[in-house]
């Protein structure tokens, strides 16, 4: 196909994905910049500060991409409605989501107080524990509103409006960022609480965030036909059932990818404080890419669901193809800017030669993996958007625990490579992943 013919098929999808995903991609942005923020904080405050929030951040990632990766569910849910003009029900699907996504929190919230009190039996190096154990608490008790802020998030996207969490995805971020300076380093008369001043001001901006849009969904006039079917229809327990048997598989697939990083983060920890610290730089600058990814990803999604509420199967697989598409010039951008700057990027967050060291050297797995990392992104929010979600579970299952963290302690610990052959794992997880997503797509789609 020729590029003008290619650009004339795809170019209203281009536009459209583009207008959802970029406030999307600025309040992933958002995330990304608190996250950079917190490991700057933190790494020009202590080096051991530092290595314990890299473990705890590992372990708390797993369970907070898990209930995002749940709160999915509703998206397409949401966009099928929305796609039809069905504007009652999808109010009812936020009412049923709130409710889900409130006791999926109690459970995780459960198993990591349970995991807690085990902390000490993860390895890890015994100076970091004293550290490791009030942070820990504090993103605890942030779980359940990271999933209340979830699903109504999930909302506003799947009805297209997706600027709405990108402002108050910027609003909580900077909040975080001005706490952390106030609490890390004890300015304005707060006294200097160092890494559990971090917590406290991540708790403290999510509790905000879900206030925030509680007050939004409640009080604008956008909402009017929304908050209808939320507070008068009938709760509908087939409704609920849907969206917890769409949710849980996108969950454990998102949730077992994250355990490649989270499981190889514990791994790592194996090796020392300055390989930990690496990784945790490592992880930040992972991010950066991984949420950008994911917010187009998400506009993929809701994209393909509105076209599959109308059983429009061309523009199903267009829309898909054309994220693809922006994808992949969205890897060159950033994943070439990191490798470019991958001697430097270190010395950002750490005065620590060692780690700045090991950081440039774990850049180069990083770039590989890019392109498998975009791959799955797009065509598991893709499967998304038309509700094919139970294969996912099976598909993350062989990329993550079959391939890539037989593979990292392969290449970390028997070859003896250390934290880079950790690392070297995730091209073959991911990119074996995003081939086997694509494949069940194309199957699924095809006309």
């Amino acid at each position: 196909m020729q590029l003008s013919t290619l650009y004339k098929n795809y170019k209203e999808h281009y536009k459209a994905l583009i207008y959802l995903g970029l406030p999307i991609i600025i309040g992933q942005i958002g995330i990304i910049i608190l996250g950079f923020a917190d490991t700057f904080m933190i790494g020009h405050y202590g080096t051991n500060e530092l290595a314990a929030a890299s473990f705890v951040n590992s372990v708390f990632s797993l369970v907070i991409i898990f209930s995002t990766g749940f709160s999915y569910g509703l998206t397409p849910v949401v966009g099928g409605y929305y796609g039809n003009r069905e504007f009652l029900p999808a109010g009812l699907a936020l009412r049923c989501s709130l409710v889900a996504n409130t006791l999926m929190a109690v459970a995780v919230t459960s198993i990591m107080t349970v995991l807690y009190f085990y902390a000490h039996k993860l390895g890890q190096p015994e100076e970091l524990l004293p550290l490791i154990r009030p942070y820990y608490l504090t993103l605890l008790i942030s779980l359940i509103f990271v999933s209340l802020f979830n699903a109504f998030k999930q909302f506003t996207d799947g009805i297209t409006d997706t600027k709405t969490a990108m402002w108050i995805l910027i609003s909580g971020n900077l909040l975080n960022v001005i706490g952390n300076y106030i609490l890390i380093n004890g300015k304005l008369g707060f006294p200097e609480l160092g890494l559990l001043g971090a917590g406290i001001s991540t708790l403290t901006s999510r509790i905000l965030m879900v206030v925030a849009f509680v007050v939004v969904f409640l009080r604008s006039r956008r909402f009017i036909r929304y908050k209808i079917g939320f507070f008068r229809l009938t709760w509908s327990n087939q409704l609920f059932r849907k969206l917890n048997a769409l949710g849980l598989p996108v969950g454990l697939q998102m949730g077992m990818e994250t355990a490649s990083f989270s499981l190889s983060g514990i791994m790592i920890g194996w090796l020392g404080t300055v390989a930990l610290a690496s990784h945790q730089i490592m992880c930040t600058l992972a991010q950066l890419s991984f949420m950008v990814y994911y917010g187009m990803g998400a506009a993929v999604a809701v994209r393909v669901s509105n076209f599959e509420g109308q059983s429009d199967r061309v523009n199903v697989r267009r829309s898909a193809y054309a994220g693809f598409h922006l994808l992949i010039a969205l890897v060159m951008l950033l994943g070439g800017i990191v490798f470019l700057l991958r001697h430097q990027v270190g010395a950002w967050f750490t005065t620590n030669e060692e780690v700045s060291a090991m950081v440039a050297l774990l850049a180069i797995p990083m770039f590989i993996y890019q392109f498998g990392d975009a791959l799955q992104i797009n065509f598991a929010n893709a499967l998304r958007g038309i509700s094919d979600v139970k294969p996912m579970m099976v598909i993350a299952f062989i990329a993550y625990f079959i391939i890539s963290l037989p593979a990292g302690y392969f290449f970390g610990f028997v070859m003896g490579w250390g934290a880079l052959g950790v690392w070297m794992a995730f091209p073959f997880g991911l990119t074996s992943a995003g081939i086997m997503l694509y494949l069940r797509f194309s199957y699924k789609t095809k006309l």
